[in-house]
């Protein structure tokens, strides 16, 4: 038996394990299965709670330090994942007794990452260094999806994963496309890449700061369409504000299908703002 904790993050969800000492086998099997709708719990990924010193991907961090150890739902790895990270904190905070008010400092094979509790059940991810790609024409790659004719031009955005953004005129173009196939990228990413579809919705000049707000769908690198993608979000920020140009706001509310979340760009960095919810508690027998 394997106790777990179901949680989403705008409706991006997933199967939360507390292994401090990495005595669980997380192995891609045991992944696919908890991940599965029909056969295990359900969710777009895995994340094992585990002190860094636990797993061979902590090596060279503090061995005391938490590791968020994630896996996408077709038992891969990944390197960061935004939702999922104000989901790991939150589950910190339930499972470990972690205070989370003055911020913490993780592990995740991405690089190191800082989450802070804002009040309210959100939170604040720092999401580390960003590199976008050769923007000099806008672009640098093409993709291709399921109910977008013709191919688009894309600008790929480095999260510490691959991202790939497309920009589209109107939201009827947006609600078009059919994601249960992997939109194709060219040239081809060597590790796969997360492909965003967005449309700009305009800038909000009312408050004390002027917000970009944008609407996007997601393709995620071995989960398939999810509701939501933390880094997807700040990758569509970036590339929004890149072909805005000069002047273009810093902060993006960004819709996704599971709800909203805020992304500030903050120089070389990004921070990710957005809930965390965890719904049930359980344990599961393994086939």
């Amino acid at each position: 038996m394997i106790a777990f904790t179901k949680g989403h993050g705008t409706e991006n969800d997933f199967v939360l394990i507390h292994d401090p000492a990495g005595s669980l086998d997380l192995t891609p099997a045991l992944v696919r299965f908890l991940c599965d709708r029909r056969a295990g719990i359900g969710a777009d990924g895995v994340i094992r709670a585990v002190r860094a010193g636990a797993v061979a991907a902590g090596e060279g961090v503090d061995p005391d330090m938490w590791f968020m150890d994630y896996w996408n739902a077709d038992g891969t790895t990944s390197e960061m994942c935004g939702n999922g990270a104000r989901v790991f904190a939150a589950f910190l905070e339930s499972e470990a007794g972690v205070d989370l008010a003055e911020g913490l400092d993780f592990a995740t094979r991405g690089g190191p990452r800082a989450v802070r509790a804002l009040g309210d059940g959100r939170y604040a991810v720092g999401m580390g260094v960003y590199r976008v790609g050769d923007a000099s024409a806008g672009f640098d790659s093409e993709v291709a999806a399921r109910g977008m004719d013709p191919v688009r031009p894309a600008l790929s955005v480095d999260m510490g994963n691959p991202h790939h953004v497309v920009a589209l005129g109107s939201l009827e173009e947006l609600e078009a496309l059919d994601l249960t196939v992997a939109p194709q990228v060219h040239p081809v990413p060597e590790h796969g890449s997360n492909v965003e579809f967005a449309v700009a919705l305009g800038f909000d000049d009312a408050g004390a700061e002027t917000r970009g707000r944008v609407r996007m769908r997601v393709h995620e690198r071995g989960s398939g369409e999810t509701r939501s993608c933390g880094t997807g979000a700040c990758a569509v920020a970036l590339a929004m504000r890149t072909w805005a140009g000069q002047g273009a706001p810093d902060v993006w509310d960004v819709e996704v299908p599971g709800g909203m979340v805020t992304v500030r760009i903050t120089g070389a960095t990004t921070i990710l703002e957005g809930p965390a919810v965890l719904v049930a508690q359980g344990a599961v027998s393994v086939p």
